[in-house]
């Protein structure tokens, strides 16, 4: 693990770096446990401070305006609590960075990352079709799997995690560099085997989420992993194959042409996609569409500071008498709980450093998918909230602090094989 490091990397750092990601998936606690001592040991000896770095100045304003709301916020104590969401992970956008300067650490932290997801794609499977279950522990109880028979919510494949989007949103994650593994030049054959297994798998668990983002994770990211020069074949591929389903889903197509689609799609696909099993119970507070009206007006209410975090849990009951955690949308929760500058400031950071990565050229396989994951996570945090995750935090910011090196000149690109193989 410890060799062909990143040459801005230590190698204590990116030995405890590997083994940290390698252990994130399948426990938040023993990946920190490795991650914490690699990002003080990345933070230490640096050619340049945290201070002059432009890309880390709107996340110093940030900042100092979420504390600056603190002071004042509805939600008392649960707004200092709330920072923890964030500020430690703005230290990690910094700190992190050695790990990731070059293709090839951003590429062996990629294929480290589906090492890793194994545990969650066995388990996952294991508890939709043989019935596994837990409680499992380590450590005298110290780490519990709590892992529920048929999923949760029942038939939705979670694995290690508490619920089926969170799973989703972890396996859209870690696709794109699932599938760069597998359609890397200059493989053997016995890797190239694994590599189908492994991708194989994990599709099979994205569609067992049963999330429809996590689908859409699933097309989005390959156009943009095989890249532009695929795109003349695959595109009217992907639109021939999804034909079909946008026949069953779309509303206002002809029954003759509809009712065919439908009987050729899955029902537990367009049936989903269309939400008809669930849209006659669901009362209007408890959509997406409530949710975000009311954050909203809360927002329109106290635009500058905010309300604090999780102030959404509390007012959200009061105003429509029903209860959520979140808004379900994170540009939406950002300015609610701390104000519109604050949400401007880092959804602009991150589409910022899309946008200017994506404009500087995506040099390697990796790399592409590596900005691909970026953007199924922005995408993923349109309708639902999986940073609160603190998996699926740790990895985001580790993956921004990737597009934020991709920046800087790389004169060895890195050959797209698998970890200490040259293919």
């Amino acid at each position: 693990m410890a060799t062909e490091r990143p040459r801005q990397a230590a190698p204590s750092g990116w030995l405890l770096f590997q083994l940290g990601v390698v252990l994130l998936p399948s426990s938040a606690l023993l990946g920190s446990l490795l991650l914490f001592p690699a990002l003080l040991i990345g933070s230490l000896r640096r050619e340049r401070n945290g201070w002059s770095d432009p890309w880390t100045l709107p996340l110093i304003l940030a900042a100092v305006l979420m504390v600056s709301g603190c002071l004042r916020a509805y939600s008392g104590p649960l707004a200092w609590a709330g920072l923890a969401n964030w500020l430690p992970f703005f230290w990690g956008f910094w700190g992190f960075q050695p790990y990731v300067s070059d293709a090839d650490g951003r590429r062996r932290t990629a294929l480290w990352l589906v090492v890793g997801t194994v545990p969650v794609l066995v388990t996952g499977l294991g508890q939709i079709w043989w019935g596994w279950q837990g409680p499992w522990q380590l450590f005298n109880g110290l780490i519990i799997w709590f892992v529920t028979p048929g999923g949760e919510p029942s038939g939705r494949l979670s694995g290690l995690f508490d619920y089926a989007n969170i799973a989703g949103a972890w396996l859209a994650l870690v696709w794109p560099f699932a599938l760069a593994a597998l359609v890397q030049p200059g493989l053997k054959p016995e890797r190239r085997a694994l590599a189908i297994l492994l991708a194989t798998a994990q599709v099979a668990a994205l569609l067992l989420t049963d999330s429809r983002n996590a689908w859409g994770a699933l097309v989005l990211a390959v156009p943009i992993v095989l890249g532009a020069q695929s795109w003349f074949w695959l595109l009217p591929l992907l639109l021939l194959a999804l034909f079909p389903l946008l026949l069953a889903v779309l509303p206002g197509v002809p029954s003759a042409f509809q009712q065919p689609a439908r009987a050729l799609v899955p029902e537990a696909i367009w049936s989903r996609l269309t939400d008809s099993r669930h849209a006659a119970e669901r009362a209007l507070a408890s959509t997406r569409l409530s949710q975000w009206g009311v954050a909203l007006q809360l927002i329109g209410e106290r635009p500058w500071l905010g309300w604090g975090a999780a102030a959404f849990s509390v007012l959200y009951p009061l105003r429509t008498g029903k209860w959520h955690g979140h808004a379900h949308n994170l540009p939406l929760e950002l300015a609610l709980s701390h104000g519109l500058s604050v949400a401007m400031l880092l959804i602009g950071f991150v589409l910022a450093l899309l946008i200017t990565s994506l404009r500087r050229g995506l040099r390697t396989l990796f790399d592409r998918a590596w900005w691909a994951s970026v953007l199924i996570l922005v995408v993923l945090h349109g309708t639902d909230m999986p940073f609160f995750d603190s998996r699926l935090n740790i990895a985001g910011w580790i993956l921004l602090a990737g597009l934020r090196m991709m920046l800087r000149p790389d004169p060895v690109p890195a050959a797209d094989g698998p970890p200490g193989s040259t293919g």
